[in-house]
């Protein structure tokens, strides 16, 4: 049965699994939706409409679902939504989407959410990503899979950071981040690229190398931002698999919005 803490309350329209723990003096509201194997905190404040997968770890005092911070929200139904297996650690914050945009906060599967973490409305959150203690995703941001963002990292309303980038604490991020790149400071400034953890999934050498001549082009060579997307595309064919990393830094800069950081 369902492991629910004496003192905690539980809306009964909320739908929670039967292998789903929930600690003392939580409240988990109407709408609430709860898959297998997950445990819920004490303390924890859940709202819906709120949907969270299998096996996930909300650690104490979270706050999830609750309304959007924007001014023109009239209560409209807007949602939540988790995947699976994330750890979402103490004193996170993360409301629900608007109607100006999709209208769901999505986070998605294996993400690391370290405490105090504040993803506003809108936010869309890929997966095994990283997020240290204090970072804070303005309205409308979008995180790509495998991005770690370092303790105290702002990022900007509409932003974009893309697979594999990287920032350093305290960073500013009020332009796009594109991927692979390491980012440090306020003002952003690009330093390099993620190596080691392309490394630690798989990446071969020459994949690794491409990527850094890709970084070299974009930001080293003082070419224009199109004649670099010209030689970056230009790398196409040449390595083992690196044609899926072409495609994937061209397609973020051709949907950037609000130019990347350069």
């Amino acid at each position: 049965m369902t492991a629910i803490h004496a003192t905690a309350i539980v809306d009964p329209r909320a739908e929670l699994a039967a292998s789903v723990s929930v600690g003392p003096y939580a409240v988990i509201g109407a709408g609430v939706v709860v898959g297998e194997g997950s445990s819920i905190g004490a303390h924890c404040v859940i709202e819906g409409p709120t949907t969270i997968g299998r096996d996930n770890r909300i650690h104490s005092h979270a706050a999830l679902g609750g309304a959007p911070q924007d001014m023109k929200y009239r209560g409209e139904p807007t949602a939540l939504a988790i995947g699976d297996r994330n750890t979402i650690f103490q004193f996170c914050t993360f409301s629900r989407g608007t109607v100006q945009d999709a209208g769901v906060t999505r986070v998605g599967d294996d993400n690391w959410i370290m405490a105090y973490v504040h993803l506003a409305h809108d936010v869309q959150v890929g997966s095994h990503c990283i997020l240290a203690n204090s970072a804070t995703l303005a309205g409308h941001v979008h995180l790509a899979d495998w991005v770690f963002l370092g303790g105290l990292t702002g990022v900007h309303q509409f932003c974009k950071v893309g697979a594999h980038a990287m920032t350093g604490f305290q960073s500013h991020v009020a332009q796009d981040v594109p991927p692979f790149m390491t980012t440090n400071g306020n003002p952003l400034t690009v330093h390099g690229i993620n190596a080691e953890g392309l490394r630690r999934r798989g990446y071969s050498r020459e994949r690794i190398a491409q990527v850094k001549q890709m970084h070299r082009l974009l930001y080293r060579e003082g070419l224009t931002l199109e004649r670099a997307r010209e030689a970056i595309a230009a790398l196409a064919g040449t390595v083992e698999g690196g044609d899926a990393d072409v495609r994937l830094l061209l397609d973020f800069l051709a949907a950037s919005t609000r130019g990347i950081v350069r």
